[in-house]
């Protein structure tokens, strides 16, 4: 199931999204962003494969806290092969 809103910078966009907007998934496991200029505390992880909802395996480059001016999200997994960021709502 795929959920999305457009809550000030939480908006969704079939297109040409830009890195700080986020879509609010419900099949998503973690938070993820593949902004690392977003994240506002990283710590190293070791590099976890992460499969994708259409089978695509990316890796894991680390992890952190997302802040923004209408997002704060703790435990985010920075994956820089994404093409959106998710939020985790399920």
């Amino acid at each position: 199931m795929f959920a999305s809103s457009s809550i000030g910078q939480l908006t969704h966009n079939s297109s040409g999204m830009l890195h700080s907007e986020w879509i609010l998934d419900s099949s998503a496991s973690h938070h993820m962003s593949l902004d690392s200029s977003s994240f506002t505390f990283v710590s190293s992880s070791p590099s976890i494969p992460i499969m994708t909802v259409d089978d695509i395996l990316m890796s894991l480059a680390s992890a952190g806290s997302v802040i923004t001016p209408h997002l704060s999200l703790p435990n985010v997994y920075l994956i820089l092969k994404l093409k959106w960021n998710f939020v985790s709502i399920g």
